[in-house]
């Protein structure tokens, strides 16, 4: 292998043209918003909480919050008032950042909160076209067990 020699005079100077000093960083873009006027509200209602997700008309998630989320815990998540609030929290949310009017509604689950997140969604200006009840139906169930032989 070939070796290189350099004067001291070059060695002084090559640190600072091998590796210039930290350029401060530049500006991040701010992300915009989007502005989506007609969305979808999904509430599931089970009977240890209440999660209130916004989308878009896609099922793009644009704001969500659940009971839990909203500082209650433990059996006071199940409640029809702890529904109420974190519904409050996720339509405030999305008509402050993004512009919500009109809602297509799709509860699921059998909790206390399904009424009570539907009621706010009216008190907060937000106008319902529809409402859905996507909740699961028994059909049958699962295979049984074998039978006990004695």
């Amino acid at each position: 292998m070939a070796e290189t020699t350099t004067t001291p005079e070059a060695q002084a100077v090559a640190p600072a043209t091998e590796a210039p000093l930290a350029a401060p960083a530049a500006a991040k873009k701010k992300k915009s918003k989007r502005a989506v006027a007609a969305g979808q509200v999904h509430v599931y209602a089970s009977f240890n909480n209440t999660i209130i997700t916004v989308t878009d008309a896609k099922g793009g998630v644009l704001v969500a919050s659940s009971a839990g989320a909203c500082g209650f815990r433990g059996s006071k998540k199940g409640t029809a008032y702890a529904a109420q609030v974190a519904a409050e929290k996720a339509i405030t949310g999305a008509k402050q950042a993004h512009g919500l009017s009109k809602v297509d509604v799709f509860i699921k689950g059998i909790g206390l909160g399904r009424d009570t997140a539907v009621r706010v969604l009216q008190s907060q200006g937000i106008q319902v076209e529809s409402i859905h009840d996507i909740t699961g139906v028994a059909h049958g169930g699962v295979r049984p067990r074998k039978a006990r032989r004695v």
